[in-house]
């Protein structure tokens, strides 16, 4: 057996230097941009609430007049639909004029969907006031001021679900790279990274960071992960025009007080938008709250305590337990075929112990489905060195130590089930940043190591956004995203996003 993976190892080797002699690669090669789609439209949502406003008052005439909910009624022939059009038409309105004038009609990227029910709600419950007092005014003979609320409830159920539908809506278009903006990060300090972060995690944002420019060389001239870094700020213009920029993001510290003014005043010459966010000490942004006191930012600072601690940890611990006993019955049966299949395919232990890095620094052992030949560590860092992949970071395609059974479980994330016992044992986690090596974390820089603030998973934000496919600075990026934004709905999020990405295999060898 020892034999064989030597002589795979070999071939591997001589092909890759036959690949390189044949087609040597510039690193620094920038890759083209997807091409120029179409702006989003945005038209269409006051005139779909218009129309689910009038079905509104429709189901809430059956709600009252047919099926009598709550309460029955004396005379049902006499109530005609037809007298409630123009009441209608006023509450369509009040509608309208409301939710335009709160803004639910623009397009923030960022707001949350409960922040726009909460403009729905307060729209409903002032159009709501109006109608009754048109009601008491004019004195219909018809009418029911009970179906009033019928309209309130059924017209904020329906509002919210077009909400829903309206964020799949986009999120899909913005895959397709429809209503995408193309983004240029001014700066990459502490606050350009906290920016980075956040556009790389919520792709449903539609943000597409094409570069950064910085006058520090170590920084301007390197790049992050698939960020490319464009040079200093003096190619700012000509960068904006080479790469089509729409949105130039400034992340200066506000000392630069008139080098941020003139950034703004080249930036809007050649078209793009400028945005800035204030560095506010270097905090992490989490710890900034933005409160409006009638046009004047007042911002508040927070103690920036860690998300993932005390019952928030034990919340997570529960919720790890409970998901694993419910998906015990079907675990059992994958761990026995897979242990009978890597058993037939030769000798070797069936699990494997990687010892690596969780919270904090501690070492542990890591257990997974053995899916390389024996004696396969011994061969790693020569491979490393030969494919050019990050060794901090270290995945290989068509890796030559992988066996046939190996391969299979692997594409299929089968290989990582044993790390359930490692979140039994409490050292990792369902959801979380991925474990490294020793090795890994002794070339790490004092940045990358904000990912060992939280204990490791199974799956995390880089399993959903490519996996093996992601360079190792924005799985960085990505994993302190994870911990300073953590939620119980972020972690079911994140766990639901994982079941396809597994089942159509991306990123994964």
């Amino acid at each position: 057996m020892r034999l064989n993976v030597e002589d795979a190892v070999e071939q591997y080797l001589e092909k890759i230097e036959g690949e390189k002699t044949k087609h040597p690669s510039d690193s620094h090669d920038i890759p083209p941009l997807k091409p120029r789609k179409k702006r989003l439209p945005s038209e269409y949502l006051p005139i779909i609430d218009l129309i689910l406003t009038f079905v509104a008052f429709g189901l809430a005439y059956i709600a009252r007049y047919e099926l009598t909910i709550f309460r029955p009624v004396l005379d049902p022939s006499t109530a005609a639909f037809g007298p409630y059009l123009p009441y209608a038409a006023v509450y369509a309105t009040m509608l309208y004029l409301i939710y335009h004038g709160n803004g639910l009609y623009k397009t923030v990227r960022g707001r949350s969907w409960t922040e726009e029910i909460w403009i729905i709600i307060n729209g409903v419950t002032s159009a709501t006031v109006i109608l009754l007092a048109l009601f008491f005014v004019f004195q219909p003979l018809v009418t029911s001021r009970l179906m009033l609320v019928y309209v309130a409830a059924i017209t904020i159920g329906l509002l919210a679900i077009a909400r829903v539908v309206n964020r799949m809506v986009l999120a899909h278009l913005r895959s397709q790279g429809i209503g995408v903006q193309r983004v240029l990060i001014v700066g990459v300090g502490e606050t350009g990274q906290a920016v980075l972060r956040v556009m790389m995690a919520r792709k449903d944002l539609g943000y597409q960071v094409v570069g950064y420019v910085d006058d520090n060389p170590d920084r301007g001239n390197v790049d992050l992960g698939r960020v490319k870094g464009l040079g200093n700020l003096e190619n700012l213009r000509s960068t904006i025009r080479k790469y089509h920029v729409d949105l130039v993001v400034i992340t200066l510290p506000w000392a630069y007080h008139e080098r941020i003014l003139s950034i703004v005043r080249t930036a809007r010459k050649t078209g793009a938008e400028v945005r800035a966010v204030p560095d506010v000490f270097q905090l992490n942004l989490r710890q900034v709250q933005v409160e409006n006191l009638d046009g004047i930012p007042l911002l508040g600072i927070s103690s920036g305590e860690q998300r993932i601690s005390g019952a928030n940890r034990l919340l997570k611990r529960a919720i790890d337990i409970f998901l694993i006993v419910l998906a015990l019955p079907v675990l059992i049966l994958v761990f026995v075929g897979t242990a009978i299949a890597i058993r037939m395919e030769g000798s070797g232990p069936i699990l494997y112990r990687a010892r690596r890095v969780g919270e904090g620094g501690e070492e542990f052992d890591m257990f997974k489905f053995r899916s390389m030949y024996p004696d396969a560590e011994l061969y790693r860092k020569k491979l490393v060195e030969a494919s050019g992949e990050d060794p901090r970071h270290p995945k290989i395609r068509n890796d030559p130590r992988v066996t046939k059974v190996g391969a299979f479980i692997r594409s299929s994330s089968i290989d990582e089930l044993p790390q359930l016992l490692n979140v039994l044992r409490g050292e990792m986690s369902l959801v979380g940043p991925r474990p490294p090596t020793p090795d890994e974390v002794e070339l790490y820089e004092p940045w990358h190591r904000q990912r060992l603030q939280a204990i490791p998973g199974i799956t995390g934000l880089l399993q959903i956004s490519g996996r093996s496919d992601v360079p190792f600075d924005e799985m960085c990026l990505l994993d302190i995203y994870y911990i300073e934004n953590w939620s119980v709905r972020l972690d079911l999020q994140i766990l639901l996003m994982t079941v396809p990405y597994v089942a159509l295999r991306r990123g994964a060898y």
